[in-house]
This record gives structure tokens, sequence and C-alpha cells, in this order.
């Protein structure tokens, strides 16, 4: 075999590869990571009993839009994102399903603030906030709809009662 179609072979298992575990974890809810507070530092919002968790909340101020009775989904995108658009749908859909959620979409770029804040690197990301504004998870890329409903019932769980 020549040395052309044996680097050309490398390079098509090499994408094949990566195009798996790409698809693998695209789209896939995780837990949260720290959020930045306006000082810099880094607090794991999962821990809502610090002081620092409660300044890390989102609240309707930040998103421009109120939050939902019940949980928010926010979505960041851009303008020449097609798997954003698919999300919008997705997340619409579900927002008309589930009583008390509302799908809030920024505009990545007109947002670099809470983009930084709140470490987006990609488009789409969709943040699960539960009814207090505090992060839940989170997803990069296009989400399933199942997933979505299963990432808003950890949300909903976590309301006060």
């Amino acid at each position: 075999m020549s040395l052309g179609l044996s680097v050309l072979v490398g390079a098509v298992v090499i994408g094949v590869l990566l195009s798996v575990l790409k698809s693998r974890f695209d789209g896939r809810f995780r837990g949260t990571r720290a959020v930045s507070s306006a000082t810099g530092e880094k607090a794991a919002v999962q821990d809502d009993t610090s002081p620092q968790a409660a300044a890390d909340r989102l609240t309707a101020a930040d998103l421009g839009a109120e939050l939902g009775e019940r949980a928010t989904l926010l979505q960041f995108s851009s303008a020449f994102c097609a798997p954003c658009r698919a999300t919008r749908r997705i997340l619409g859909e579900v927002e008309t399903m589930v009583e008390g959620v509302r799908h809030v979409e920024l505009d990545a770029e007109a947002h670099l603030d809470l983009v930084r804040r709140l470490d987006v690197l990609r488009t789409p990301t969709v943040l699960v906030l539960d009814a207090t504004g505090a992060l839940v998870t989170r997803a990069s890329g296009q989400p399933r709809k199942a997933d979505v409903i299963a990432a808003l019932g950890v949300a909903v769980d976590r309301q006060p009662r």
C-alpha cells in the first residue's frame, strides 16, 4: 500500500471516530459547572446553601425576561446556527407541554457578559434553571426532547415546598 493511501485511510478512520464520539456527547445534559461571580471567583452552583450560590442565581434582569414559575429553559443561540433553530422548536414544544416552564432564547453575541459568566463555549447551549433561577444542568448542542423533559423533572423536583 502506498504512503498516500495509508494517510488517506488513517484520516478517514480518525474522522469517523471523532464523529462518533461527538454524536455520543452532543446535546446531552450534564451536571453543572462552576459559575463566575461578578468578582471573578468560581462557585459550585449545585451547593444551594452557600451565600455565593445565591449570588450566582440568574434573575429576570439578567435574562431580560421573566423566569418560569416552575423552571426556565435558557437557550444561547447565534444567528447562523442551524441546530439552534431545531433546538428552539424542541424547547418551544416542551414549554407548551409542561405548565409553569418558560423558554428564553438569548443571542450569545449580544449577551457576552452572561456567556462568559456561564462559561458558554458553543451554540446552542441550553441551561435548565429551577424556579429560583439556580442552574440545575446544561447541554451543549441540540438536545433530544426526552432529555429536556427529564432535565426539567430534576429542576421541578428542586422546587421549594
